[in-house]
């Protein structure tokens, strides 16, 4: 069985060269991250690779715990594209925070972030069916992201694998959708289907914790 380690290594090494196909321009591209271009997310991405129990501890209190990420991104922001793939390219292993819990920060982060700049740009992928089911089920516990408010009372069930999660109203489609939708991206609700769908819209309307 492969290990989220490996899919979490997988997922980076995807992403690395879907962003060495990208143009100049495409990298100053808004994505799914409100404020944040696709250089942006790259950066926040890589941004916590290299930092050791102290330099977490520096990054949350330099950023006061919300902000945290948007230090990262500023920390990395003198990288052009060419450099931020590079470092990507030789931190395909997770390490330090992002390999915490046999790399679950690692896949779940590389994955979202990855649609997040691919559905703005129109360049859709078909993602690993073994990744999306193992982010699948990663997502509905997390706290960090908001998601066990976002889809309580609902059941959830992936059209394009095998998938289910919850009970109550009843929101289908295809498991890339629902990924984006439990991840707090309102944009990935009209590919969804359902009586909860409207239940989870307006949910996200409200403003949550996000990756």
């Amino acid at each position: 069985m492969t290990s989220q380690l490996d899919m979490a290594r997988a997922e980076r090494a995807d992403f690395a060269a879907f962003l060495a196909t990208l143009t100049p321009a495409q990298w100053e591209e808004a994505t799914l991250c409100p404020g944040w271009s696709v250089k942006d997310v790259v950066a926040h991405v890589i941004s916590y690779e290299e930092l050791d129990v102290a330099g977490l501890i520096k990054r949350f209190a330099k950023g006061r715990v919300i902000r945290a990420n948007e230090i990262g991104v500023e920390d990395y922001s003198h990288l052009t594209p060419d450099q931020l793939v590079a470092f990507l390219e030789t931190h395909l292993d997770p390490r330090g925070l992002t390999a915490r819990f046999d790399g679950m920060i690692a896949l779940v982060d590389a994955t979202i972030h990855h649609q997040d700049i691919r559905r703005p740009l129109g360049l859709p992928r078909t993602i690993p069916p073994d990744r999306l089911r193992r982010v699948l089920q990663l997502l509905p516990p997390n706290p960090r992201l908001g998601v066990p408010w976002r889809i309580r009372g609902l059941r959830l069930r992936a059209t394009d694998i095998d998938w289910v999660f919850g009970r109550g109203r009843e929101i289908t489609g295809p498991g890339e959708a629902l990924m984006m939708a439990l991840a707090g991206r309102p944009s990935a609700v009209g590919d969804l289907s359902g009586a909860g769908v409207g239940v989870l819209a307006s949910r996200m309307a409200t403003p949550g914790t996000g990756t």
